[in-house]
């Protein structure tokens, strides 16, 4: 999709629409399949490189940069079910547009997010990262293994599961990310909402 001059995903929600959901639930279905897998060691190698750069901002709580990974019109959802689903149908812990991202970050960035008061320590570990090709070649699945430590208030939680991101290559030929879809082994489980970004 193309942005329109006049509009800015930080203030509108303009581009979430059926059409947009209906190309990420194809994205997001299928992806995952040993003839899309790509062999390269080099693009592999680039796709792991990015995915521990984001988990390392989000473990030293710079969040403005790890905004600055997602292309404009972008997606962060956290399925509530294990089959992935579809957010238009299914319960979700996060479907976050452009503009959900922006209000998240600033609002941690006042100290008045009380979810996160006082604030969490976490220590990521991303494993197991396969690439996957798609139908344009500046586009790349990316799957991959995700254990978050979060440490808050004298309590410790585990989340565990696995992430598939959509990766974009930009003009510098570095990654950003279009889509992140963040599968918890436990989503069917009674757990409380993650005040952390996963």
């Amino acid at each position: 999709m193309t942005r329109a001059a006049n509009v800015n995903p930080s203030v509108s929600s303009y581009y979430v629409t059926d059409d947009f959901y209906q190309a990420l639930v194809e994205a997001f279905t299928g992806w995952d399949r040993d003839d899309r897998a790509i062999a390269d060691p080099a693009v592999r190698d680039s796709c792991r490189a990015f995915l521990e750069r984001e988990a390392r901002y989000l473990d030293q709580g710079r969040h403005e940069d790890w905004l600055a990974l997602y292309v404009p019109e972008c997606a962060y959802w956290v399925p509530g079910t294990a089959d992935r689903g579809d957010p238009r149908r299914e319960i979700t812990f996060s479907f976050h547009d452009r503009r959900q991202m922006e209000d998240r970050v600033y609002r941690l960035a006042t100290g008045y997010a009380w979810s996160q008061q006082p604030v969490s320590r976490t220590v990521r570990m991303v494993s197991n990262v396969e690439a996957f090709a798609t139908d344009d070649p500046d586009v790349v699945m990316v799957r991959s293994n995700f254990q978050v430590t979060e440490f808050r208030d004298g309590d410790i939680r585990l989340w565990t599961g696995w992430s598939g991101h959509r990766l974009r290559r930009r003009d510098g030929g570095d990654w950003l990310i279009a889509a992140k879809q963040v599968n918890l082994i436990d989503c069917d489980q009674n757990i409380r909402n993650p005040s952390i970004t996963l």
